[in-house]
């Protein structure tokens, strides 16, 4: 059985396990026991109400209950660009043009923004290899648009996520090696790195103030400006079906795309139902596909729950739990529970008894 909850000290070591397996690229989640050690402390802070709201990191754990080991981690960044400064480039296009000489070009640009400055990003996905399939990732990266809808005046209206540019098997970057490398006397993986945990000083410092222009730079590093990494297409993917959309905005470092979407429009959010638990006593099986399996969710703040359940479970009013999944999400009959796809299309038969959101514990 696995279970979303929140991030806890007692994860560190199989946090550190996975980051170490993760290898460059991840920059977010180093394999750093005390750099992690600090984000778990601030999650903890988080969900325990201990900073300001606009400051706060929520981390999510999936936990594997039978073997007591966490899995996969996922993220939200409350806002963004409020303490360190925050850097993307925006892809423009500067016209020079004359009438005399018939001249007309259009040349595309990258300038310096920080347009994404008191905005929600979703972050720090990471699942470990042997729980990848069966809708595990999808559970992972989902659980948290449930979170932040439910508890939408914590964050922005639009939520981002920054995708995972392309480099090599090494951790090379062809934008990098292009043009960040002319200005930072420091290795990519070091620079993305130190921009990942927050370091950004150096950036404004460094970075050149006027607009790049791309034919200027090699063909391998124009061909990766607003590409993925060949591993973080499953990710885009699954970030597309919900409805966000690359937004013009890419990675200063390694070219990666920004895609963004308003919560509202999040297809997780707009297809939610809630329902009042009812838990039973009598087995429920619970080994069904991912086709056959919703998300549901305990509407708790501080101990947020969310696992998966077989579909034929959900009635009118209520869904019925067996009592070892009720423990798991800490919930009681007559508790209210959210219910949201695993898949597309998964809840499109049941509408009726939605409500408002924002109403979780």
């Amino acid at each position: 059985m696995l279970v979303i909850r929140p991030l806890q000290s007692d994860d560190l070591e199989d946090l550190y396990a996975m980051a170490q397996k993760a290898g460059k690229g991840l920059t977010t989640l180093p394999a750093d026991r005390e750099l992690l050690q600090r984000k778990i402390d601030r999650a903890r802070e988080s969900f325990n109400q201990r900073c300001a709201p606009e400051a706060a990191l929520y981390l999510f754990a999936l936990e594997d209950i039978r073997a007591r080991k966490t899995v996969g981690i996922s993220g939200i960044e409350a806002r963004v660009g409020l303490e360190e400064v925050f850097y993307n480039y925006r892809l423009s296009v500067t016209v020079n043009a004359s009438r005399e000489l018939g001249v007309h070009v259009r040349t595309p640009t990258l300038n310096l923004s920080n347009d994404m400055t008191d905005t929600t990003e979703i972050c720090s996905l990471l699942l470990s290899d042997e729980y990848q399939g069966g809708g595990n990732g999808l559970l992972l990266s989902r659980c948290r648009f449930m979170f932040l809808d439910d508890f939408r005046k914590r964050f922005s209206d639009k939520v981002f996520a920054e995708m995972r540019g392309v480099s090599d098997k090494d951790g090379k970057s062809p934008l990098w090696d292009a043009l960040g490398s002319k200005f930072f006397d420091m290795e990519f993986s070091q620079a993305d790195m130190l921009s990942g945990l927050g370091n950004k000083s150096f950036i404004a410092e460094l970075m050149p103030k006027y607009p790049i222009y791309l034919p200027m730079l090699p063909d391998a590093a124009r061909a990766v400006v607003g590409m993925v990494h060949d591993n973080t297409r499953p990710a885009l993917k699954m970030l597309q079906a919900e409805g966000f959309n690359f937004n013009g905005m890419v990675d200063i470092f390694d070219g990666g795309p920004v895609v963004e979407a308003f919560v509202h429009n999040i297809r997780t959010v707009r297809e939610a139902v809630n329902r009042h638990a009812m838990v039973v006593n009598h087995s429920i099986d619970l080994d069904v596909p991912a086709e056959q399996r919703v998300m549901i969710s305990n509407r708790s703040f501080r101990d947020f729950r969310v696992t998966t359940i077989p579909m034929n479970c959900i009635g009118p009013d209520t869904v019925k739990i067996p009592r070892v999944l009720a423990e798991a999400l800490l919930v009681e009959s007559g508790d209210p529970v959210r219910i949201a796809p695993l898949k597309e299309g998964a809840l499109s038969p049941i509408r009726p008894n939605n409500s408002e959101p924002g109403g979780g514990k």
